[in-house]
């Protein structure tokens, strides 16, 4: 199916796109493995509840809030050059997260990882756009980049299990050393280097700007979600709304602009950012809520609970790579339409599938989820890096990352919390539980699920049960908002693609 494309293509091209491949799977592995270390981390260090959020979430928000400026100085210094300036920062600063002290200095840590990781990922993606020049190449280059987040995420919790069963949590970020060695040894001998020939001067109060809409809506709506509307969340939108607008007024006004704010009166290029994020969106979602399943409701351990998903990682890699064959004969917005259509119906048969499902169901239901993502993530990726010339590769990738970066965190914040509420509001408590118990069930499955073990007996029996069930409730919430967000992507896929060329 694929000689077709690759013929022609130099080898050095295909080897370069291996050695690209590395930090997205480090990345995908890494955000996956560090939620299994949290116990042996909150054990050891002794954060409290606010330091252990942060040690979570300092990564992803420092990594929204720069990568559009990484993707545009990458444009500037040489998109090879930061990568590898990238790629050495993270695993140096990797080890010293290993051996933190206290969980102030992993915090930090993990800021910055934040601060390297916002310079690996539009780097490897601007990277692609000129080593592979031929559009059919380059759109098989980004599907096998684009499934790269898949396979990296379904091995994660593998590869975390495996670590912390044998060694130090440290390990998890110790991973990251021997991952970007043959990245910084072999880059240069692979890959050309690659910039902007006309960046202009550097703006630097674009570049804080950027920085403060993007972190600052990232953190606003995870506040939004952990804390409901309370004034501190409110302020942060409306300060990330006011550097939005800012951001985009020098950027219409100036000549050499690091990101051209035109590109989004595109209609492929704003159709092919909203498919992204809301894909993105659907799959984070369907994510955190059958880790959970699997494994507080079904009982499966970590690994197995892995195996369940490989179907659908591997209906993800197959889509997206048999997406470059089909595209030559369809229109891509149908392609995309059509793939995520079947994607809206994983969610619609979640949604009468009932109350504990069985597990060969939901392998079912997640595959043919990736189904459809794994088409628009290979195609939208696509269009947005093709409709800008190499030069501004760097800047149009971050853009492309960022709607990636925002899809997972308001996946998490806008499904992962509507199933929360829906949770919270059908639990029935027992009679006989104590309040400590009760409201540490209340809180999480997870916490309801701890309660019970600690209760015991019959209490705790029918408090598992409850919860259990409560929580397979609230996935039909879930899944019928999960079906309204991916109607919305066909009908954006339907209207904005609809002259996009193959």
């Amino acid at each position: 199916m694929l000689a077709s494309v690759r013929q022609g293509a130099p080898a050095r091209k295909w080897f370069a796109l291996a050695v690209l491949m590395l930090p997205v799977l480090l990345v995908s592995i890494d955000n996956t493995a560090l939620n299994f270390a949290i116990p042996d981390i909150a054990k050891e260090l002794q954060p409290s509840a606010a330091q252990q959020l942060w040690i979570i979430d300092a990564y992803p928000l420092v990594l929204a809030g720069l990568l559009v400026a990484a993707g545009s100085l990458g444009d500037r210094i040489g998109r090879r050059k930061l990568l590898l300036i990238g790629a050495t920062g993270f695993a140096v600063v990797s080890v010293i997260a290993a051996f933190s002290p206290t969980a102030e200095v992993l915090i930090a840590m993990r800021a910055l990882l934040g601060l390297f990781g916002a310079t690996l990922m539009p780097s490897t993606l601007s990277l692609l756009r000129t080593i592979f020049e031929d559009r059919s190449q380059r759109r098989l280059a980004i599907a096998v980049w684009a499934t790269g987040f898949s396979v990296g995420s379904a091995i994660g919790p593998v590869v975390g299990g495996l670590l912390l069963t044998h060694f130090h949590w440290g390990s998890i970020f110790l991973i990251a050393v021997p991952i970007l060695i043959p990245l910084v040894v072999l880059a240069p001998f692979l890959i050309d280097e690659s910039r902007d020939p006309n960046p202009g001067p550097i703006d630097l109060i674009g570049v804080a700007s950027s920085m403060i809409a993007l972190g600052g809506l990232a953190s606003g709506i995870k506040r939004l979600a952990t804390h409901g509307f309370e004034p501190f969340a409110i302020i942060m939108l409306v300060v990330a709304v006011a550097a939005g607008w800012l951001f985009v007024r020098r950027m219409r006004r100036s000549s050499n602009p690091m990101l051209d704010i035109g590109l989004l009166r595109n209609p492929e290029f704003s159709g092919a950012l909203s498919i992204n994020l809301l894909s993105v969106v659907a799959l984070t979602g369907f994510l955190y809520w059958v880790t959970q399943h699997l494994q507080l409701v079904t009982g499966l351990t970590v690994f197995e609970s892995a195996i369940v998903l490989v179907p659908g990682v591997l209906a993800i890699v197959f889509s997206g790579l048999l997406v470059v064959q089909v595209v030559k004969h369809w229109s891509p917005g149908w392609v995309v339409a059509g793939g995520l259509t079947i994607s809206t119906s994983a969610y619609v048969l979640m949604f009468f599938a009932g109350n504990d499902p069985e597990v060969w169901t939901i392998a079912l239901l997640f595959g043919l989820l990736g189904i459809g993502i794994g088409a628009a993530e290979t195609l939208s990726n696509d269009l947005v890096i093709s409709s800008v010339p190499p030069a501004k590769a760097g800047a149009a990738s971050a853009v492309s990352e960022t709607a990636y970066e925002f899809g997972a965190v308001l996946g998490t914040t806008l499904l992962g919390g509507l199933l929360t509420a829906a949770y919270r509001g059908s639990l029935q408590v027992p009679a006989g539980v104590d309040k400590a118990h009760a409201d540490a069930a209340m809180e999480t499955l997870g916490g309801a699920v701890q309660s019970a073990r600690d209760l015991g007996g019959a209490a705790g029996d029918a408090l598992l049960t409850a919860a259990q069930h409560a929580f397979d409730q609230g996935a039909t919430v879930m899944s019928a908002a999960g079906a309204v967000l991916m109607v919305t992507a066909v009908l954006v896929a339907v209207f904005t693609l609809r002259n996009a060329k193959a």
